[in-house]
């Protein structure tokens, strides 16, 4: 009796073994199906494009405008480093406003230049990849401000260039700079420094901008209040 029960229970499994195989394969094909946990990458993507969008835009609007620039202590254009000894020098013979009057100048013509950056920017954001988002989404608090530095430096400080040049033309800046040269050379025992003013106005012009952009990131990323659509609440608030 003992021998014919355990013949008859191999027998059971032996048959029902293809079976058991098949239901494994089919919860394996099933499990394969299950939706992901958290956005597809078709969501992600189009979520951190709203959000640069949103982003960039912000950062355009709040610099390419009367004192823009200017007025934003963490972005405003100073007189340059290797100009310190002639700004100095002014200062104590009395030319403080003429200094002054550079100074604003070369924030004037940043701000004209910056609304140059929309159709770079969105022509980037546009060619943003799904393995391009999902690295930003993973990224740091400026990840997607790095990404755009990488991708548009060149061609932003191309597009500003002659929008600075024009601007330092109008408002007096070259003619404020080349004058202010002048005086100071006219004082004993000075020596001053050459300085490529249109230059120096769009590396400022572009860190500058980028500084906002990294701001207006951070607030999408962290503040709630900033995610101002859906899909960007869906994004990131996971």
């Amino acid at each position: 009796m003992w021998m014919r029960a355990v013949v008859a229970s191999l027998a059971v499994v032996s048959v029902a073994a293809p079976a058991w195989g098949q239901l494994d394969q089919m919860l394996k094909g099933l499990g394969g199906l299950a939706p992901k946990s958290g956005p597809s990458d078709a969501t992600i993507a189009s979520g951190l494009k709203e959000a640069l969008q949103v982003g960039t835009q912000n950062a355009i609007t709040l610099t390419g405008k009367t004192d823009g620039y200017f007025k934003n202590a963490a972005i405003k254009i100073l007189m340059p480093q290797k100009l310190h000894a002639l700004e100095t020098g002014l200062r104590a013979v009395g030319y403080g406003p003429k200094v002054d009057e550079f100074v604003l100048g070369m924030n004037r013509a940043a701000e004209r230049a910056a609304p140059a950056a929309t159709q770079i920017f969105r022509d980037a954001i546009a060619a943003m990849s799904f393995d391009d988002a999902r690295k930003i989404l993973g990224g740091g608090d400026t990840a997607a401000t790095e990404y755009f530095r990488g991708k548009t430096t060149d061609q932003l400080a191309a597009a500003f260039r002659p929008i600075v040049e024009q601007a330092t033309n109008e408002v007096g800046v070259t003619r404020q700079y080349k004058d202010l040269v002048g005086r100071y050379r006219a004082i004993p025992f000075a020596k001053s420094e050459s300085l490529d003013v249109d230059g120096y106005v769009v590396d400022k012009a572009l860190a500058g901008l980028f500084h906002v952009v990294a701001e207006e990131e951070k607030k999408i990323r962290t503040n709630p209040a900033a995610r101002v659509t859906d899909l960007l609440k869906e994004v990131f608030g996971k």
